[in-house]
């Protein structure tokens, strides 16, 4: 269903959260699209005190991020919204064809997939101390591990900044900012020299992760 008119010259809309590392990543492609200038953010508390009725009538699964564009088009999905913001602002941070595009795009697959490991982790961490799997995060930890090693190798071949170098820039900005005895540097140079070039980049600096619950 589409939104309301807007009054005065319509905006994009985008519901998000300055601790949501995927809306994070929605709202740096859409810096680096030259696109931020025309983007609302409203800010979804997350854990929030109950239903966002604003949210909800967007989207009925109410995940962040959730992008109403300036002709009322929903569109759900961090992949899908950077998608939309590259292709209207033609940065190119998605390839359009060859490997170039497939690797990218992969990598973007990896790092959420991997964030999504990161959420559930963290909840297990605040469960109280018997309710927790330790066998699990072992399991989480591992994955975690051998994910950062294969990026580690194929961050060394160097190369140019695409979706998948910004995510995985917000992944270990994450790890930063929750999962701060988590050593991610050690021995892996590569990645450390990336995430120091991601992080003075002015998108990153606009879309910081912002402390909270």
């Amino acid at each position: 269903m589409n939104e309301p008119p807007l009054a005065g010259p319509a905006r994009m809309r985008m519901f998000w959260s300055s601790r949501s590392p995927f809306a994070r990543k929605a709202a740096m492609v859409a810096h680096e699209c030259d696109l931020f200038g025309r983007l609302d953010l409203i800010d979804v508390p997350i854990p929030g005190p109950g239903p966002h009725p604003e949210l909800n009538r967007a989207t009925p699964i109410a995940k962040l991020p959730t992008l109403v564009t300036e002709g009322g088009l929903v569109i759900a999905g961090s992949p899908v919204i950077c998608d939309y913001f590259d292709t209207l602002g033609q940065r190119g941070l998605i390839p359009r064809g060859g490997p170039e595009r497939w690797r990218a795009l992969s990598r973007q697959a990896m790092v959420d997939g991997m964030l999504d490991m990161l959420l559930l982790w963290r909840a297990d961490l605040r469960r109280p101390d018997p309710c927790q799997s330790a066998r699990q995060q072992g399991i989480y930890e591992s994955r975690l591990i051998a994910t950062l090693d294969r990026f580690e190798d194929e961050t060394s071949a160097g190369g140019g900044f695409d979706i998948g170098d910004l995510a995985t820039g917000i992944l270990l900005a994450y790890l930063d900012f929750r999962f701060p005895d988590i050593d991610w540097r050690t021995g892996r140079g590569g990645l450390r020299r990336a995430y120091a070039a991601f992080s003075i980049r002015p998108s990153a600096i606009d879309t910081a992760f912002a402390a909270g619950a």
